[in-house]
């Protein structure tokens, strides 16, 4: 459960971005900060290239920790920058199923029950089922409530309110959205299915 309510509202629209093989992980979110106005696209540009180097070396690198799902296999986790974590789903036999990238924002998705979440402090959560449907509203395990609303196909929103208070917004646009509220994982997909976990 939330510790206390809070009047100052945490709107976390997590945008990820997830590319997956066939076996594991449906889409989901790399949280993307808006720049400056007037930013120019040189700066955008040498961002980008930044961006693609530290990927880059991270792929060669040594994961900063690896840990099992519950599926069986394996995450192996990549610091790519701050608060800017990549892990790469490995397989039993070693190969690669896919990959959540979070920045500045957790990342979640979901593949035949299974749930991952990756927090932009690199911790991976994966569990399974707990599944929920549609639009409505919904008790959470941490003893708030979910209002999920259809915004049009493939497009939904959750609300995560406690005491009448909004403590975080995902939105799922064509993508996964995943967020960490203080220790309750849930992930939103597109098509409105949602589920939630605490340890």
């Amino acid at each position: 459960m939330f510790s206390s309510p809070s009047h100052r509202r945490t709107v976390i629209h997590a945008m990820t971005t997830v590319a997956l093989a066939a076996a594991l992980l449906a889409p989901a979110a790399t949280a993307v900060a808006a720049g400056p106005a007037g930013t120019s696209p040189a700066v955008s540009a040498r961002s980008a290239g930044s961006a693609t180097k530290a990927a880059s070396r991270a792929m060669t690198a040594a994961p900063v920790r690896t840990q099992k799902l519950v599926d069986g296999s394996t995450a192996k986790i990549y610091r790519l920058g701050a608060h800017h974590y990549r892990m790469d789903n490995v397989s039993r036999e070693g190969h690669l199923l896919g990959t959540l990238v979070a920045k500045n924002a957790d990342a979640g998705g979901q593949h035949n029950g299974m749930f991952v979440v990756l927090t932009a402090d690199g911790d991976a959560v994966s569990w399974t089922g707990r599944e929920q449907y549609g639009a409505g509203s919904f008790l959470l395990p941490d003893g708030s409530t979910a209002k999920v609303t259809k915004v049009a196909a493939d497009h939904y929103t959750l609300k995560i309110i406690y005491q009448g208070h909004v403590m975080a917004t995902l939105v799922a646009d064509h993508r996964d959205a995943a967020v960490n509220a203080n220790g309750m994982y849930v992930v939103l997909n597109p098509d409105g299915t949602h589920s939630a976990w605490t340890g």
